[in-house]
């Protein structure tokens, strides 16, 4: 049973999601907030597996409450709700160890889908929320530098890499790799492993920091 938090200042759009989750036999909604000191809290106490977080909310937003979320939690997984006009707050998003975006008008399906890829470990962007998009924050951010970590890569552990911060999920890096979707997962988390990050979020903000890859690459 995946464990699922929402918050999200507002009412109906808390009511409209445990509606569509809890009618689904995996998926069980365990709390309710509409801010992110009450979202930090109910982590603490509800443990959730993965938190549908809006960014703007009363008192502390969406994406400090991820920030400390994560530095408490290690395994639950933060899916950001955002707009359009939030699209700045993507690469924030990424560095505060977010698992993944979603627009707020996201058809039921996909915000369905997104909950339990999440809840595997996965991260996703919204259809909506162009790995383009993902790209160009982090290219504006700063200057890419090396990074140490990268050295101790395979080649082929850097073409993983590569694949996973151009937003692939495992079973496209399977398809490009001719690999097994098994694989290609266990070879995603050695990578991770190896480089020390907390989930595939953390490489992307790693594989753009550091150069490995640049806005724009692969489309």
């Amino acid at each position: 049973m995946i464990r699922v938090l929402i918050a999200d200042d507002q009412h109906l759009v808390r009511a409209g999601f445990r509606s569509l989750l809890d009618d689904e036999d995996d998926i069980t909604v365990v709390g309710e907030v509409a801010d992110g000191a009450a979202a930090v809290a109910a982590a603490r106490e509800a443990r959730p597996d993965v938190i549908l977080m809006d960014i703007r909310m009363p008192g502390m937003d969406g994406l400090e409450a991820a920030r400390r979320i994560a530095a408490e939690r290690d395994g639950v997984r933060i899916v950001i709700l955002t707009t359009f006009d939030l699209d700045e707050f993507v690469y924030g998003a990424l560095r505060a160890g977010v698992a993944g975006f979603l627009v707020k008008d996201t058809d039921p399906a996909e915000l369905l889908r997104a909950v339990r890829v999440a809840a595997r470990g996965d991260a996703l962007i919204s259809p909506s929320v162009t790995r383009r998009l993902i790209a160009e924050y982090a290219g504006r951010v700063r200057r890419p530098g090396p990074d140490p970590r990268l050295e101790e890569l395979t080649p082929r552990e850097r073409e993983l890499a590569e694949l996973v911060a151009a937003g692939l999920s495992n079973d496209e890096i399977a398809a490009r790799l001719v690999l097994s979707p098994t694989t290609a997962r266990s070879a995603v988390s050695r990578v991770m492993t190896k480089l020390g990050v907390r989930d595939r979020a953390a490489l992307v903000v790693l594989a753009y920091e550091s150069g490995l890859v640049s806005p724009g690459w692969l489309g």
